[in-house]
C-alpha cells in the first residue's frame, strides 16, 4: 500500500511546531517514524507529516475499504479513490486550526505577561489541536493518575481491541478509534481490566453507556455549540471526569479555547508566579481551581487555554516549582500507590518488555515535578 505524493501547506514554524504540538500530551496516537515523519490516524486516513522552516509536508495513505473507518471519526466515509488535494488540505488546516494567527496571539500574551514573554521564544508554534471529541474524551479518562507512556499504551490497546483495522503500512498495523457503542458494552470493563486499565476500565464503560443514553456522538458534538460552562458541567456528569479532564476535553476537542485545565503542574506555576497568596496552599480545591482558571482567563483572554498549553511544554530552565521535599515525596508516594493499585487489579502491565522504560519514566516524571516552575 503506497502513500500519496507529498503535499505541502506553507506554514512557518512560528505558526506550528509539529514536534511540540503532536508530542506535548494533547493527543496520544502520533508516533515519530525513523524517517522523521510523524504518523497518525485522523478522520479515517493514515497521515505522514514533517515540516521545514517554511512549510508543512504531508502524505496520506488511504485504506482500501474506506467504510471501515470508525463512526467516532470526525468526517463521513469517503470513496477510497477520492484523492483531491484540496480535501486533504482542508482536513489538515482544520485539525491544526491554522486559520488562527498564532504569532499575533503570542505578541498579545507577551505584552500581557512578562513571564510568558521570557519563555515564549523557546516554545514557538505551540498550537492546540482540534481533536475528535470521542477519542479525546476516552483518552483523557485514561490519563487519571497516569503518565504519557502508559496513556499511550492504553489508547493503543483500546484501538486494537475495540477499533477497526484501518490498514497496514510498512508492516505496522493502524486502527480506528473505537465507537462509543463498542465501549458501552457490559463486558468492556472486565476486558479492559485484564489489559491493565485498572479502575479506569469502569469509568470508560460507564461513561460510554451514559453518553449513548444522552444521545451518543451527537450529544458530544452539541457541546461545541453551548457555552463553555455548560459544556464543562455536562462533561462532569460522566463517570471518571472531574474538572481538569472536563477542561482538557473542552479545550482540545470542543472549541472552548478559554478552558484552563489546572493540574499540579499548573498549580505550582500559578502559586509561585501569579497568585502568591496561594503560596502556602497544599492542594487544589474547587475554590483554588476556579481562582487559578479565572486568573489566567483574565490575563490571556479568549484563547487563554492556548497560552496555558505552553505550560505543558516547559522543561527545566525557565521555570521551577517550589515543591518542598515533603511535597515531592508525597507526590511520589501517590503515584506509586496508584501504580500498585493498577497492578493488583489488572495483573502485570501487558507491555512487560517496556517495564524498564516505564520505571525510568516514573522517576524522571517526578524529578521534573520536583523542580518545576519558579521563574529564574
Amino acid at each position: 500500500m503506497a502513500a500519496s505524493p507529498i503535499m505541502r501547506i506553507p506554514c512557518k514554524v512560528a505558526e506550528l511546531s509539529l514536534d511540540i504540538s503532536l508530542n506535548c500530551g494533547q493527543s496520544f496516537r502520533w508516533k515519530k517514524r525513523p524517517s522523521g515523519e510523524w504518523a497518525g490516524v485522523l478522520a479515517g486516513y493514515l497521515w505522514l507529516m514533517n515540516q521545514d522552516e517554511a512549510g508543512l509536508n504531508y502524505r496520506v495513505v488511504t485504506p482500501v475499504v474506506q467504510s471501515e473507518a470508525s463512526p467516532s471519526e470526525s468526517l463521513p466515509a469517503k470513496k477510497a479513490e477520492m484523492k483531491e488535494c484540496i480535501d486533504y488540505e482542508h482536513m489538515v488546516k482544520d485539525y491544526f486550526q491554522l486559520d488562527i494567527d498564532l504569532e499575533s496571539l503570542y505578541r498579545q500574551w507577551s505584552l500581557a505577561d512578562a513571564n510568558f514573554d521570557k519563555v515564549a521564544k523557546n516554545f514557538v508554534g505551540v498550537r492546540m489541536l482540534k481533536q475528535d471529541p470521542v477519542e479525546n474524551l476516552f483518552a483523557f479518562i485514561c490519563s487519571s493518575n497516569n503518565n504519557i507512556q502508559r496513556i499511550t499504551g492504553m489508547v493503543e490497546k483500546l484501538c486494537e481491541t475495540y477499533g477497526n483495522h484501518l490498514l497496514t503500512y510498512e508492516d505496522v498495523a493502524y486502527y480506528t478509534f473505537p465507537s462509543i457503542e463498542s465501549l458501552a458494552e457490559e463486558k468492556v470493563e472486565s476486558k479492559l481490566r485484564t489489559l491493565g486499565f485498572g479502575y479506569r476500565a469502569k469509568f470508560i464503560q460507564q461513561s460510554a453507556a451514559k453518553i449513548m443514553k444522552n444521545g451518543g456522538r451527537d450529544w458530544l458534538l452539541n457541546l461545541r455549540t453551548v457555552s463553555y460552562l455548560e459544556a464543562k458541567s455536562s462533561l462532569m456528569t460522566l463517570p471518571g471526569i472531574g474538572a481538569k479532564v472536563a477542561d482538557c476535553i473542552c479545550l482540545m476537542s470542543l472549541n472552548h479555547s478559554v478552558a484552563i485545565p489546572v493540574d499540579t503542574h499548573v498549580f505550582q506555576i500559578a502559586k509561585a508566579n501569579y497568585v502568591p497568596h496561594l503560596s502556602q496552599t497544599k492542594s487544589v480545591t474547587d475554590k483554588v481551581y476556579n481562582e487559578i482558571s479565572a486568573h489566567f482567563q483574565s490575563l490571556f483572554g479568549t484563547y487563554a487555554g492556548w497560552a496555558h498549553s505552553l505550560f505543558l511544554c516547559f522543561k527545566q530552565g525557565s521555570f521551577q516549582c517550589r515543591f518542598t521535599s515533603s511535597e515531592s515525596a508525597t507526590a511520589r508516594r501517590q503515584e506509586k500507590k496508584c501504580y500498585r493499585r493498577d497492578q493488583r487489579e489488572a495483573g502485570p502491565w501487558p507491555c512487560a518488555k517496556k517495564e524498564e522504560m516505564t520505571i525510568f519514566f516514573f522517576f524522571f516524571f517526578f524529578f521534573i515535578e520536583a523542580h518545576l516552575f519558579v521563574l529564574i
